[in-house]
């Protein structure tokens, strides 16, 4: 774990696997942090140098005031590259990680090998539900959209069999500093990518989960038809399918980053 200073915040980040292996980054949802991502972390650093941070706003790293934009969270991947010395990596991002891949995917095509976009859409919800989420957390902290997390994240079959691991995921949403989260939720209003997808180039594999409320199988068939040659994967599971089926996730993303293009 280190932090780095770049683009006007602070970053928490981590790396994992040997610094000779190609890179992949890692890019968490709105309202979680670079931990989200162990189980796959410790898969893939078998195969690839890892890189995870916390997105700004979230975690360790700084929730600097707002406004921010998807283009602002892209150019931070982006310095972080810089930072690190990295030219190019295959880049994995769920729900709003999945958003800013793809504007990496469109505004800095150079610097990306594959895209893996998890539980995400081109557009995610209304801007009126982003912006009244915004107020609601300034107004009255994360206690309550908290509470209201496991249902939008999980089934209830994974609540009720996995109660430690969904705790500990409303617990650092719960201590996010109000001000970085609701940044990120107008970012999220403003953000539509419909232009952005189709001039993606890189490999794409979306992933979709069957019982996801916020970013349906729908969605993520829809994105896909927007990249050319895209994949869809579906995996049983809700909103943070990396956590709720991790096998079967990493299972569908390790060989695809493994590909070697025609």
């Amino acid at each position: 774990m280190t932090t780095i200073s770049l683009n006007g915040a602070r970053f928490h980040v981590r790396c994992d696997g040997e610094r000779s292996r190609p890179t992949v980054v890692l890019s968490n949802s709105l309202g979680t942090d670079l931990s989200m991502w162990d189980a796959q972390a410790a898969v893939l650093a078998t195969r690839f140098h890892v890189v995870r941070y916390d997105t700004r706003g979230h975690g360790a790293s700084s929730a600097t005031p707002g406004p921010y934009t998807i283009e602002l969270l892209g150019r931070d991947v982006l310095a972080l590259l810089d930072h690190l010395d990295i030219e190019r990596a295959h880049f994995v991002g769920l729900s709003m990680g999945g958003v800013i891949g793809q504007w990496l995917g469109a505004h800095a095509p150079d610097r990306l090998d594959r895209l893996v976009l998890a539980n995400t859409a081109s557009k995610i919800g209304t801007p009126e539900g982003w912006q009244a989420r915004a107020a609601a957390v300034r107004a009255e902290g994360m206690n309550e959209i908290a509470a209201g997390s496991p249902g939008r994240w999980f089934t209830p079959e994974f609540v009720a069999r996995q109660p430690v691991v969904v705790g500990s995921m409303q617990k650092t949403l719960r201590t996010l500093v109000p001000e970085g989260y609701a940044a990120c939720c107008e970012a999220l209003a403003a953000a539509d990518l419909t232009q952005d997808a189709r001039s993606v180039a890189a490999p794409t594999l979306v992933i979709a989960g069957s019982a996801d409320p916020v970013t349906t199988v729908a969605d993520a068939q829809l994105l896909a038809a927007a990249i050319a040659g895209a994949a869809v994967v579906t995996l049983p599971a809700s909103h943070l399918s990396n956590i709720e089926a991790p096998d079967r996730f990493s299972d569908a993303v390790l060989p695809f980053l493994l590909a070697q293009a025609d």
